[in-house]
C-alpha cells in the first residue's frame, strides 16, 4: 500500500480559501455585480432596447449607464441598480443569510 500524500487545502472550499486570504466579501461583491451587469445586457438585448434608450428611461447619463454596464465598476449604488432594473421592468432583490 502507497501513502498518500496530505494536501493541507483537500476538502475546503473557495470560500474558505477566500476568507483566509480575506478578499471574500470583495470577490463576492465583484462577482455580484459582475452577474448584474450581464443580465441587464441581456435583457437589453432581448428587449431591443438601446443603450440611449436605456439611459433616458433610468432618466440619466450614458455614461451613468456605462457605469452600470461596466462588470468591472462594483461602485454603482443600489439606487442605481434598482433604477436599471425598473427600465427593463425587473427588480433587484437582496437578502442577508
Amino acid at each position: 500500500m502507497s501513502k498518500k500524500s496530505r494536501n493541507p487545502h483537500r476538502g475546503s472550499s473557495v470560500d474558505e480559501w477566500l476568507k483566509e486570504e480575506g478578499i471574500f466579501e470583495e470577490v463576492t461583491a465583484k462577482a455580484i455585480k459582475e452577474v448584474i451587469a450581464w443580465q441587464l445586457g441581456e435583457v437589453m438585448k432581448a428587449q431591443s432596447i438601446t443603450k440611449t434608450e436605456m439611459a433616458r428611461r433610468m432618466n440619466t447619463s450614458r455614461f451613468q449607464l456605462d457605469r452600470v454596464l461596466d462588470p468591472e465598476n462594483a461602485g454603482v449604488s443600489l439606487d442605481t441598480l434598482s433604477r436599471a432594473a425598473a427600465a427593463i421592468g425587473r427588480k433587484v432583490r437582496l437578502e442577508l443569510v
